[in-house]
């Protein structure tokens, strides 16, 4: 297969590297790219979808002069190697990624680094787009590039265990185990990838690119042994159409014909299938009589809820088209359970190819739409004929692929693989242990797939327009214009409630919210005789006008007392809590349903079984005012008896500490002496330990509850 490559076609350049080795998982690339990054003259460039400086590369023990952090490595080298620029280039993330990075990264990794470590965030895309490409460079000497970013949910060993104590974020949270692979190339390969990172740092910065002097030694690291050498290496890439730059869809063509020239077998690693090319290609092979097998290894579930629910979504559509296709019984789909109660999985996060053991790619690409012609994309493969020196290497990589997920030896693999003479045989005949591969079903509910769009709205395969955007959401297709008025009444719903919650704070109304004028009307309900109802009625009302709940408990509590107070608190704040709970549900839910059909709780069931647990959390560490809490849960599918439950509980600290403390409070001011002030100070501390307890508890069900997947 060494001669499927076509310059300007399926690839962008072929170039020779003398050595190549193909890096599987964190722990082995962490090491490698710290020991070449030590070996760094005069020049590093790191171009990524995402890095975090705070990501520790070693942690097994391993110590030297240098540390073991990234943002403080690349700070060392700096200051101690007066001739070394460092380049790091990130994507400019879409808000919907905010929690997976790190927060401020322009002053971690800009303003309070060296002067000589150049950090800029890549915003340099169509609407949509990103940054995908995953590029390390070194002196322009060696080159690393894969599907590996350096990100703080990435090291994991080969064994992925489920209880491994050194996979947690910076943090110190755990994640779920994380399998990803990248290539390590030096020569001319090096030096046009160097080519690829230092364009993409001119596009996305207006800034020309170093000149790097010629190294003086040899930056291959130490520690990593070639796999192959002496090959020609294809770069292929993809670029999005911008600013008179016509669309590069390398890596799409490169796969197309990758696929056709398959005889015996395909093996995929990658983290998604939505792309309906490929759909195309590989279902064309399954169809012909003596088409080669097909073995795809996926994530059983990508990423959040949001992932789940559509790119998901559009993979079961495609695996189905698959399976249909797959008249010769030729197609195995597996991901990788680890077991444990509940069963964990393997994120697949590599993006792989193999085939006839001739041909290798290691990419940074998925096999999405967007990977196809959205995204800056860049992959490395090689191909050699049936009887090359590099038959065994390819094949070695495979096998040690096969025998990780697999959780057996690599001798075991060969010897299945030569008694069954199918890959999917061999596969199967090693089936079984704890560890091990498992079909992927992929099944979706039937009102999930007809709620989710389709790919052409989710997955976009080309850049777009923002008037392309609009016209497809408000256009002709019934769904488009029901996802556009779905999305107009939840974003005014929410945008009504935010800009209450901005009245209150940031205009004159803010002097209606002082104690006394509040304590006044509460004083004026005291007298009457339907008090147990007014003062729930005003909780309800003032709910609505998104009036700050912990004022109003305060207010309660020192009018009514510790006791009573504390009581009507909680049953006010209950029922203002269910009643704008209500209001989102209408407003947001409903629409929904309209849409979907049929019950759409299914849609949310993995967060409806966390709703409890999430509520109490919003309660005691707010992340937002009250009401805005109620109502985005009214709009999702938690259940109504979980968000009841959870505001309860999630109150009741911040309740009873408030009456706790204003009781002692109280009593200090009306008998000075020493012991009650010391009382005072002893209460104080107990709401403060209480509380933190309590936040530490949610925590840790929080943290047991990722690293349970």
């Amino acid at each position: 297969m060494n001669t499927i490559f076509t310059p300007e076609e399926n690839c962008w350049r072929v170039e020779h590297a003398a050595r190549a080795a193909v890096l599987v998982d964190g722990e082995a690339y962490f090491a490698a790219l710290r020991e070449a990054m030590l070996r760094a003259q005069h020049a590093i460039i790191i171009v990524g979808w995402d890095l975090h400086s705070e990501v520790q590369l070693l942690r097994n023990g391993e110590s030297d002069e240098y540390p073991t952090k990234l943002g403080e490595l690349l700070n060392a080298l700096a200051r101690d190697r007066p001739s070394l620029d460092i380049y790091l280039l990130n994507w400019d993330y879409a808000i919907v990624y905010a929690l997976e990075r790190e927060f401020f990264p322009t002053y971690k990794l800009q303003w309070r680094s060296h002067e000589r470590v150049h950090f800029r965030l890549d915003a340099k895309h169509p609407l949509g787009a990103s940054q995908h490409q995953k590029l390390v460079v070194i002196d322009d000497r060696i080159a690393f590039c894969g599907g590996f970013d350096l990100s703080k949910w990435r090291w994991d060993t080969r064994q992925h265990r489920i209880d491994d104590a050194r996979r947690t974020d910076p943090d110190g949270k755990p994640y779920p185990p994380f399998h990803d692979v990248q290539m390590l190339v030096d020569a001319e390969a090096a030096r046009a990838l160097a080519e690829v990172a230092w364009q993409r740092w001119q596009t996305a910065t207006g800034e020309s690119p170093k000149t790097v002097p010629e190294y003086e030694g040899d930056p291959w690291p130490p520690g990593i042994r070639e796999d192959f050498t002496d090959v020609q290496m294809a770069i292929a890439r993809t670029l999005p159409a911008l600013e008179g730059r016509q669309t590069v869809r390398e890596v799409e063509q490169l796969y197309f014909d990758s696929i056709a020239a398959a005889q015996d077998f395909i093996y995929i690693e990658n983290q998604y299938l939505t792309s309906a090319g490929i759909g195309d290609a590989l279902a064309t092979r399954l169809g012909e009589p003596d088409g080669p097998e097909i073995v795809i290894v996926m994530p059983r579930e990508t990423g959040g809820w949001l992932e789940q629910h559509t790119m998901d979504v559009l993979r079961a559509r495609l695996l189905r088209r698959l399976r249909d296709a797959d008249l010769h019984d030729r197609l195995r789909v597996y991901y990788v359970s680890l077991g444990g109660e509940p069963a964990q999985a393997v994120m697949i996060h590599a993006k792989l190819m193999v085939i006839d053991d001739c041909f290798l790619r290691v990419a940074s690409s998925n096999l999405s739409n967007r990977s196809m012609g959205m995204d800056a994309e860049c992959d490395l493969a090689f191909g050699c004929a049936p009887g090359s020196d590099h038959v065994a290497g390819i094949r070695r990589v495979r096998r040690g692929l096969l025998a990780e997920h697999l959780d057996v030896d690599v001798e075991a693999v060969a010897a299945a693989e030569r008694d069954h003479s199918s890959l999917i045989r061999a596969v199967e005949s090693l089936r079984g242990n704890v560890h091990t591969l498992e079909p992927l079903a992929a099944d979706i509910p039937e009102d999930v797939d007809a709620w989710v769009p389709d790919a052409e709205l989710i997955d976009v395969g080309r850049a777009v327009e923002p008037e392309e955007v609009l016209d497809h959401i408000v256009g002709e297709k019934e769904q488009g214009r029901q996802a556009w008025h779905y999305l107009m009444r939840v974003a005014l719903l929410i945008a009504a409630v935010l800009g209450l919650a901005a009245l209150w704070r940031f205009t004159p109304l803010h002097s209606w919210l002082d104690v006394e004028r509040m304590s006044g009307i509460a004083r004026a309900i005291q007298d009457s005789a339907l008090t147990p109802l007014l003062v729930p009625a005003v909780y309800v009302l003032c709910g609505i006008l998104v009036v700050p709940m912990t004022l109003l408990i305060i207010v309660t509590v020192s009018v009514f007392g510790p006791w009573l107070g504390a009581f009507y608190a909680l049953l006010g704040g209950e029922l203002s809590a269910l009643v704008t709970f209500w209001i989102g549900h209408l407003m947001g839910k409903d629409t929904v349903s309209r849409i979907a059909g049929r019950r759409v709780s299914r849609i949310s069931d993995a967060l409806s079984r966390r709703g409890v647990l999430v509520i109490i959390t919003l309660r005691i560490v707010p992340v937002a005012p009250f009401s805005v809490i109620n109502v985005v849960a009214g709009i999702s599918d938690i259940r109504l008896r979980d968000f009841a439950i959870g505001n309860f509980v999630g109150m009741l600290p911040g309740v009873v500490a408030i009456a706790f403390l204003a009781d002692r409070l109280v009593a200090s001011l009306r008998d000075p002496s020493a012991t009650s002030i010391v009382l005072l100070l002893l209460a104080t501390v107990a709401v403060i330990a209480a509380i933190y307890g309590l936040r530490v508890w949610v925590q840790r069900k929080n943290q047991r509850r990722d690293s349970a997947g």
